[in-house]
């Protein structure tokens, strides 16, 4: 049985880029998301698995992957923002979907893959979670986003602690700015214009595909490597607060 990886949040940007890279790199993929049609379009470009699922809803998670009888990598990718407001004009139904999808819909599908993970074989199971460097700092208007991948470190960090001499490694992936079509207009709540202000300017922030070269070089380090924490931003990003607009490269 050949070796198979399972990718959350794989319809579209982080997540479907890692799918493929790991297709790639000859794992059998199994990819949850909600959105139906854009899954399955993309299990059979890659000949992988689809299952629709909202990663909130434990007892759908436990459907979708019950039947799997291999588990070697999982990638935990399923996240997102919402808002912009301030601490004080928040919206608690925001807060509390940010952190059902990033930390409870990651422990979901980590507590039902375990098993699998655990499972003794020649090399280790491998736990990649997709975190951000807001994980790692916090910036105005960013508390309930920051609070939750907070959570969603604490969550893998945690996690590690408790596999330390099990054959499993667990590692967190903290990306920067990453230009995904996606996830400034839904942070933006459709406003194409105020997602667009985010990368004006910036040359060449990351893309999906960089970020799912983290994940499959991290996957490919020989099994007693961990690489505990792999934090990657664009040459234009120095640091959160930190964002250079303008060219940086010269033109060819």
């Amino acid at each position: 049985m050949g070796k198979t990886a399972v990718v959350t949040g794989a319809s579209s940007g982080i997540g479907a880029a890692c799918a493929r890279g790991l297709a790639a790199a000859g794992y059998e993929v199994v990819l949850l998301a909600r959105r139906a049609e854009r899954l399955d379009a993309l299990a059979a470009e890659l000949g992988g698995r689809a299952f629709p699922v909202d990663i909130t809803d434990r007892a759908a998670v436990d459907a979708a992957v019950g039947g799997l009888e291999r588990c070697d990598v999982l990638v935990n990718n399923a996240g997102g923002a919402l808002g912009t407001e301030t601490v004080a004009a928040g919206d608690p139904a925001d807060w509390a979907r940010m952190y059902e999808v990033n930390v409870l819909g990651s422990m979901h599908v980590t507590q039902a893959l375990l098993p699998l993970l655990r499972a003794p074989r020649d090399e280790c199971g491998t736990i990649v979670t997709i975190t951000s460097t807001a994980a790692l700092g916090v910036y105005e208007g960013g508390g309930g986003y920051t609070a939750a991948k907070h959570a969603e470190r604490a969550f893998t960090e945690t996690l590690r602690l408790e596999l330390c001499g099990e054959p499993v490694r667990v590692i967190d992936i903290a990306p920067g700015m990453v230009h995904t079509g996606e996830f400034a207009l839904n942070r933006y709540r459709g406003d194409a214009d105020r997602a667009d202000a985010v990368y004006a300017d910036v040359d060449r922030p990351l893309t999906p595909e960089d970020v799912a070269g983290c994940v499959t070089w991290v996957i490919a380090q020989p099994a007693h490597v961990n690489i505990d924490r792999l934090v990657v931003r664009p040459l234009a990003q120095a640091a959160q607060h930190r964002l250079h607009r303008g060219p940086l490269f010269a033109e060819k």
